[in-house]
């Protein structure tokens, strides 16, 4: 099987369970600029530089990834968010991208495999998966930086594709089984990861699954772009993501409406991993694993969830409070169209039995 129809396998028995954040796990550590910096030389401070970790910390990131598995994740996410030239050029540790992310990538992946193989030795038969996280960078391509000049932007969308490139074809080098393009404040900047996929996907001439996940700007359901959680849906389910859902944003209270509709017309599997919560007057996010269990324990009981997890202020805590507050629960039924009604250009949706 191909990791596409693993885990639509897996998903159509249960609600699977992705991660929860790095960085809040990290943070926790009190490291120091040595830890981060290691012995790289690079010239620039490193601390605060979190995906760099894997070079220098590298059992950093293995304890955090292994304390999501043992915590029930199914999936668990690379910690690759920033390792891009883009964002790595604020450390002047653009060279080290392709390093970062393979890295990355063998971390998860030697763990994802430890803990499928611990499975089947007592006769389970429970895949984990890693996904090969992309963030969005601090550069967007809708809107112009400068107030002065609407139609200036920073970078290019064929730039902007080849740094997906790198990135994503470092990752697969790593033994991620998906490229996960998240926290997409600008819908044209997922355009280009899109891109940078395919290309990717012609070059080593198979399938390389991708996951799509919007982050909300405001509470009525839009993008930095400007787009409706629909409006996302309708630009990018060409790419035929075997994933599509939302995270960051806010907490799962906030994020219900935006859930429930993008549940409705996605035909695809859907995975949400809201914050816990809002953060606090300091910046820190306090709702209790129990708390946030429960509210997308909701979705999960409204048919709305196939893949849950967590995003800012979430830990293995939090992970395990959702694994136990969905075990047993029936995943959310993709929508499928009717083919008649397609042909004739209305494409109706409507929930598969």
């Amino acid at each position: 099987m191909t990791p596409r129809e693993k885990l639509n396998a897996q998903a159509a028995k249960r609600i699977l369970i992705s991660d929860g954040a790095f960085g809040t796990q990290i943070q926790n550590r009190k490291l120091t600029e040595a830890d981060y910096a290691g012995d790289l030389g690079l010239t620039a401070d490193q601390k605060g530089n979190n995906d760099i970790l894997a070079l220098t910390r590298p059992d950093v990131i293995r304890d955090i990834t292994r304390a999501y598995f043992e915590a029930g994740s199914d999936i668990v996410a690379t910690n690759t968010f920033s390792a891009n030239v883009i964002s790595q050029a604020d450390y002047a540790a653009e060279a080290l991208v392709r390093d970062i992310n393979v890295e990355s990538g063998t971390i998860a992946r030697i763990l994802a495999d430890e803990y499928e193989a611990r499975d089947a030795q007592k006769g389970l038969e429970r895949p984990r998966f890693v996904a090969g996280a992309i963030g969005p960078t601090n550069k967007t391509l809708s809107l112009s930086p400068d107030v002065e000049d609407p139609g200036f932007r920073e970078i290019t969308f064929d730039y902007l594709t080849s740094v997906y490139y790198e990135q994503a074809a470092a990752l697969m080098a790593g033994g991620c089984d998906f490229i996960l393009i998240e926290t997409i404040f600008d819908t044209l900047n997922a355009k280009a990861g899109v891109m940078a996929v395919k290309q990717l996907e012609r070059e080593l001439g198979r399938d390389v699954p991708i996951m799509l996940s919007m982050t909300l700007t405001d509470l009525s359901g839009r993008n930095l772009s400007g787009h409706t959680v629909e409006a996302f849906w309708y630009a990018v389910r060409h790419a035929n993501p075997v994933t599509i859902g939302l995270n960051c944003s806010f907490g799962a209270e906030q994020l219900r409406p935006h859930v429930q509709l993008l549940s409705k017309i996605a035909n695809t599997l859907l995975m949400a991993y809201p914050n816990a919560g809002l953060p606090n007057e300091l910046g820190e996010y306090d709702e209790a694993p129990e708390t946030t269990a429960g509210l997308v324990r909701e979705w999960a009981v409204n048919g709305q969830a196939n893949i849950l997890g967590g995003c800012c202020g979430s830990s293995p805590e939090h992970i395990a409070a959702m694994a136990r507050a969905v075990d047993g629960l029936a995943p959310r039924a993709i929508p499928q169209r009717d083919v008649k009604m397609r042909l004739a250009g209305l494409e109706p949706f409507t929930i598969a039995a």
